[in-house]
C-alpha cells in the first residue's frame, strides 16, 4: 500500500529507509559494544543504577498500563465493537492456525525456551511474598509458584504486546494510509507533524522502539548460545565452550536470515507452523510419560488461582525488591517489545475483527504458554517434590539452562527430548529474531513489505551484537544480564508510548463501527 501522496514530500518521511532512525538506532547498539568492551565497569553501574531508577519509579505506571491494556482489550472483545474489521481487507491473509502460529511463537521463544522450566521452580523454592506463609503443603507451594510463571507470561503480558496498540496502527497505515512505523501510535495526538522527518517525538518513539526490541532480542539470542551449548554438552558429550555458543548463534542467525530474505508470507510462518506443530508433539509426548495427572491437576488449579488472585497479583506494591526483580522486570521486558509486536501483528491480522484479534492475542496465546509451563515446569516442580534438589540443585548451581536438562533427564528417552527441545529452542529463538527483524525494518521504512537488504542487515545486527556480548562476558551470560537490564531502561519511553491507545484504541473502534454499519452514527452511548 502507497504512502499518501503528503507524506512523501521533502519534509515529510517519505517512501524508503528513513536513515536518521536507522544511524541512531543502530549506531547507539555499537557505542553501546564498545562501552561494554572499553569500559565494563563503568557500563554496567551505569545500567543497573538505570535499571534501579526505572523500576522504582515506573514500576507502578507500568502495572497500571498492563492492567489497563487488558480491560480495555476485553471490554472492545465483548461490545459489539469487536465485529469491527481492521486492515480494510474483506478476508484475512493467512488461515487461523498459521495466523496464531506466527503470533504465538514469537513471544513464547523469550517464556518458553528460558523461562518455562525455571521460574516455577524458582516460585516453589521461594513462595512469591504475596502467598507466602509458614507451614506450607507441597501443593500449596506448588500452585502459587505457577500460578505466578502464569501470572507474568500471561493475559496482561500478551495484551500489552499486541491488542490496542495493533488497533491504532492497522487503522492508521491500512485506512488512512500512514507510515507503518511506532510514531504513527501518536498520530492521533500530534497529528501530520509526527510524521515530520525531523520530528522530535516521532523520532524518539521510533528509535526507543527499535534498542528496546534489539535490546530484548538480543538477549533472547544470547541465551539461545548458552542454553543450546549446554544442552549439546548433555547430549554428545561436546563441552560447553564460547566457541560452541557462537556456533549456535550462527546457525540461528543463519535460519533467520534465510527466512527474512522469503518474506512474511514463506520464512516466518513457515518457521511458526513447524515449530508450534514440533512444540505440541514435543509437549504431548512429556505429559504421556511424564507426571500427566499431576500437570492436567497443576494446570487447572495454577489457572484458576490466577484468575481468582489476578488483580491483586497486578497491582501489589509490598515486596518492592521482588517485585522490581520480577514483575517489573517482565513488565519492562514485555513494553519494550510492544510497538514492534504491533507492528507485526498488524502486518499478519488485515481482515481479522477485533474481537478476533483480542482472542488469538490476549486469550489463546497466553492459555497456550500457560500449559506449556505448566507441562515443562509443572513436570520439574513434580520431580522436585519427589526427591528435593534433583531440579533445584542445577538450576542453582548452573543457571536456567541447566534446569531444563534437569528436567528432561528424568523422562524416558530423556536424550531425544533433550534434541528434540535443543531444535525447538533454535527455531523458537530464530522466528523471533526474524520477526523483530521484519518489525525493526519496517519501523525504519514506514512500509509493511520492507526491502530483504534492511530485514537481513537487522537480523545479522542482532547475532553480531549477540556474538560481541558472549565474547565480552567469555562465555559467561553476565553480558547478556547487563543488556536484560537495560531492558527495563529503555521500556521507559516506550511505555510512555504505549499509553494513548488505550483509549484512541476506543475511539477508533467507535469510528470504524460507524463506517461499518455496526453503530448507528446517532447513538451516543459510550463504552
Amino acid at each position: 500500500m502507497k504512502i499518501k501522496e503528503k507524506y512523501q514530500t521533502d519534509d515529510y518521511l517519505g517512501e524508503g529507509v528513513q536513515k536518521t532512525s536507522l544511524f541512531i538506532s543502530g549506531g547507539f547498539l555499537v557505542l553501546f559494544i564498545l562501552l561494554a568492551f572499553l569500559m565494563p565497569e563503568f557500563t554496567t553501574k551505569v545500567v543497573n543504577n538505570s535499571f534501579n531508577f526505572s523500576a522504582t519509579y515506573f514500576g507502578l505506571f507500568w502495572q497500571l498500563l498492563m492492567l489497563a491494556t487488558l480491560i480495555v482489550g476485553l471490554i472492545l472483545m465483548f461490545t459489539r465493537y469487536g465485529r469491527v474489521k481492521l486492515g480494510k481487507k474483506e478476508e484475512p491473509q493467512f488461515s487461523n492456525f498459521r495466523w496464531i502460529a506466527m503470533v504465538l511463537t514469537t513471544l513464547l521463544a523469550s517464556g518458553g525456551v528460558f523461562w518455562a522450566a525455571s521460574e516455577p521452580m524458582s516460585h516453589y523454592i521461594t513462595t512469591p511474598p504475596l502467598f507466602s506463609a509458614e507451614n506450607l503443603s507441597e501443593w500449596d507451594r506448588a500452585i502459587p509458584g505457577l500460578a505466578q510463571a502464569f501470572f507474568h507470561w500471561g493475559f496482561s503480558a500478551w495484551a500489552v504486546l499486541g491488542t490496542v496498540a495493533t488497533i491504532v496502527l492497522m487503522y492508521a497505515h491500512y485506512h488512512k494510509g500512514m507510515p507503518l512505523k511506532p510514531r504513527t501510535i501518536l498520530y492521533p495526538i500530534f497529528g501530520d507533524k509526527i510524521f515530520k522527518r525531523y520530528n522530535f517525538f516521532g523520532l524518539a518513539a521510533d528509535v526507543t522502539s527499535i534498542i528496546a526490541v534489539a535490546a530484548g532480542t538480543i538477549g533472547a539470542i544470547g541465551f539461545l548460545g548458552l542454553q543450546a551449548a549446554y544442552a549439546f554438552e548433555q547430549i554428545f558429550g561436546v563441552p560447553s565452550t564460547l566457541f560452541m555458543q557462537i556456533a549456535f548463534i550462527v546457525i540461528l542467525i543463519t535460519i533467520a536470515t534465510i527466512s527474512a530474505i522469503t518474506g512474511v508470507d514463506k520464512g516466518i510462518q513457515l518457521l511458526s507452523r513447524f515449530n508450534v506443530a514440533f512444540a505440541v508433539i514435543l509437549m504431548i509426548l512429556i505429559l504421556i510419560v511424564g507426571p500427566t495427572l499431576f500437570v492436567l491437576d497443576a494446570f487447572l488449579t495454577a489457572e484458576a488461582f490466577q484468575i481468582q488472585n489476578y488483580i491483586m497479583m497486578s497491582l501489589t506494591r509490598g515486596d518492592t525488591e521482588w517485585l522490581n526483580w520480577w514483575t517489573v522486570f517482565f513488565w519492562g521486558w514485555f513494553i519494550g517489545f510492544g510497538p514492534m509486536m504491533s507492528i507485526f501483528i498488524a502486518r499478519i491480522s488485515r481482515g481479522r475483527t477485533i474481537r478476533e484479534l483480542i482472542v488469538a492475542v490476549a486469550i489463546i496465546s497466553p492459555i497456550v504458554s500457560n500449559f506449556w509451563f505448566a507441562t515443562l515446569g509443572g513436570s520439574g516442580v513434580f520431580f522436585e517434590m519427589g526427591e528435593p534438589g534433583i531440579i533445584s540443585g542445577p538450576l542453582n548451581d548452573i543457571g536456567q539452562e541447566a534446569a531444563v536438562m534437569a528436567i528432561l533427564n528424568q523422562l524416558p528417552a530423556s536424550s531425544w527430548f533433550a534434541f528434540g527441545f535443543l531444535i525447538i529452542t533454535i527455531i523458537f529463538v530464530a522466528t523471533t529474531a526474524d520477526s523483530m527483524a521484519y518489525a525493526s525494518a519496517v519501523a525504519v521504512t514506514g512500509n509493511d513489505d520492507p526491502s530483504k537488504y534492511v530485514r537481513v542487515f537487522w537480523a545479522l545486527i542482532f547475532g553480531a551484537v549477540a556474538v560481541a556480548l558472549l565474547s565480552i562476558g567469555g562465555g559467561d551470560d553476565s553480558s547478556i544480564g547487563m543488556l536484560q537490564n537495560f531492558i527495563v531502561v529503555s521500556a521507559v519511553p516506550v511505555s510512555i508510548l504505549l499509553l494513548p491507545p488505550v483509549w484512541d484504541s476506543v475511539k477508533i473502534a467507535n469510528k470504524l463501527a460507524i463506517e461499518q454499519g455496526i453503530k448507528k452514527k446517532e447513538e451516543r452511548d459510550e463504552i
